[in-house]
């Protein structure tokens, strides 16, 4: 089995580790975006959140939900459906031994993809820019997949 600083030697781990934690990033990013939205058009879905409007009847009206944090919410759903399986998927095939420039290749395009996707879910942009973006990545993902599986059954 291959140590740690073996691994941080390897060109395409280090390629895997710099966009998966770009990716990581900005999916946490959306987290504040959310945040920031449920603070700034006031629609809390936990009464706790609301102590600060007041008590009782008067806080109630900030319990509700706002179509603004409806659609980050939304935008960091679909983060979590497609970067959690690029992080899988994207471990094993830094780990398959792809060159470096296809391995290059299949990082930045998912990275940009899914930087671009942010963007159409919250301007919002008009489809098919969105669509397109998620099936940019979406695809990006199924290819490191098969060459992952093609490489572990010599398909």
């Amino acid at each position: 089995m291959a140590k740690a600083t073996q691994l941080i030697d390897n060109e395409v781990f280090r390629a895997y580790a710099t966009y998966t934690a770009i990716v990581l990033l900005k999916m946490m990013l959306m987290s504040l975006i959310t945040a920031y939205f449920r603070i700034t058009r006031k629609a809390f879905v936990n009464p706790e959140d609301t102590a600060s409007f007041g008590k009782g009847e008067s806080a109630k009206k900030y319990l509700r939900t706002d179509p603004d944090v409806e659609r980050v919410r939304r935008g960091h759903l679909n983060d979590l459906e497609n970067i959690v399986p690029f992080v899988g998927i994207g471990l094993l095939y830094a780990l398959s031994g792809p060159e470096l420039s296809t391995a290059l290749l299949h990082f930045r395009i998912f990275t940009g993809a899914r930087i671009l996707h942010t963007f159409a879910y919250l301007i919002p942009l008009p489809q098919p820019g969105r669509g397109l973006s998620w099936a940019v990545g979406y695809s990006v993902t199924f290819s490191m997949a098969y060459k992952v599986l093609k490489t572990a059954w010599l398909l």
